[in-house]
């Protein structure tokens, strides 16, 4: 098998597709001598007839049957190696990695993905979720060459930030929740009363000060899904992305609450995310394109009134 060439595998799978010997030759544009003698070269090798030629037209005998998915298979794996050495070439990494904060909207980075993966499919992607300033961390110890990062943890001369979108912060509880049946604005004093979940910053660096935390009794929590269970379950109250309970809030599996004051605030906030890379490191083709894609603000990802 070690004179099995690429030639032949091609050849192979273009009579399959075009019916023929003849039609094979006419599509490839070579004489059809040169298409049966590929074909009898790869059916030597393979010590296996791939075609039936008994009839008018050949026909796959079982062995053609069970090699040809694996002939295509390695059509594609040297069509992909050729990409991506060619896209290396033009400057095209070969892997990018993502870090993306927990409460961004999964939507909007599954779209844009998407369309990195049509645009530039030979890159290998790695996607890592974390929160606060965890993400700020990946990107600063070169674990992650984008990142999607609150605003607030990624002030760093190290860092170029842009935009990316505004996160609007709802509070709530589950129905059952004594807190639930307040009517009008509760005031900070209730809050504190009732355990809190708050979203934990697990920073190797530390995060900033603890923003939103009111209550006397907190739990602190690394994963977003673990509060909104949680929260569900009616564990506690706590803050979460509208975007992420809005189905909860519109089936009544959670109650809106409306704090009297948050942080010195009459409202709850939005929170700012930017999309940022190290400066001293320079983003490839599929990079660039990814981090211009995600710089692409747009409005709050909430038709509710706001909090307050």
């Amino acid at each position: 098998m070690d004179d099995l060439s690429i030639d032949q595998l091609r050849v192979f799978v273009a009579v399959v597709e075009a019916g023929s010997f003849s039609a094979a030759a006419r599509a490839q544009g070579r004489a059809q001598s040169a298409v049966t003698y590929a074909v009898q070269k790869l059916e030597a090798h393979a010590g296996l007839p791939l075609f039936d030629r008994s009839a008018y037209r050949p026909t796959l005998t079982e062995a053609g049957r069970a090699l040809l998915p694996r002939a295509r298979q390695i059509l594609e794996a040297v069509g992909g190696f050729r990409a991506q050495a060619q896209g290396m070439t033009a400057g095209l990494e070969a892997e990018l990695s993502l870090v993306v904060e927990a409460m961004f909207p999964m939507p909007r980075l599954v779209a844009a993905l998407r369309e990195m993966q049509t645009r530039f499919p030979s890159v290998q992607t790695r996607v890592q979720v974390e929160s606060l300033g965890a993400t700020r961390d990946a990107v600063l110890d070169a674990r992650a060459d984008i990142g999607l990062v609150i605003q607030s943890d990624a002030e760093s001369d190290a860092l170029h930030a842009a935009p990316a979108a505004e996160i609007e912060l709802v509070a709530v509880a589950a129905p059952d929740h004594p807190l639930a049946e307040r009517q009008g604005a509760i005031e900070p004093q209730d809050l504190r009363e009732h355990l809190q979940l708050v979203l934990s910053d697990r920073s190797a660096r530390g995060g900033g000060p603890d923003r939103g935390v009111v209550a006397l009794r907190t739990w602190r929590l690394g994963d977003l899904g673990a509060k909104h269970a949680m929260l569900l379950a009616g564990l506690g109250w706590g803050s979460m992305p509208v975007h992420v309970i809005a189905d909860d809030l519109a089936a009544g599996r959670l109650v809106r609450l409306t704090p009297a004051s948050w942080d010195g605030s009459p409202r709850l906030p939005y929170l700012p995310v930017v999309v940022v890379h190290r400066r001293d490191r320079a983003l490839g083709t599929a990079g660039r394109w990814l981090f211009e894609r995600l710089a692409e603000p747009q409005s709050p990802f909430s038709s509710a009134p706001p909090a307050g």
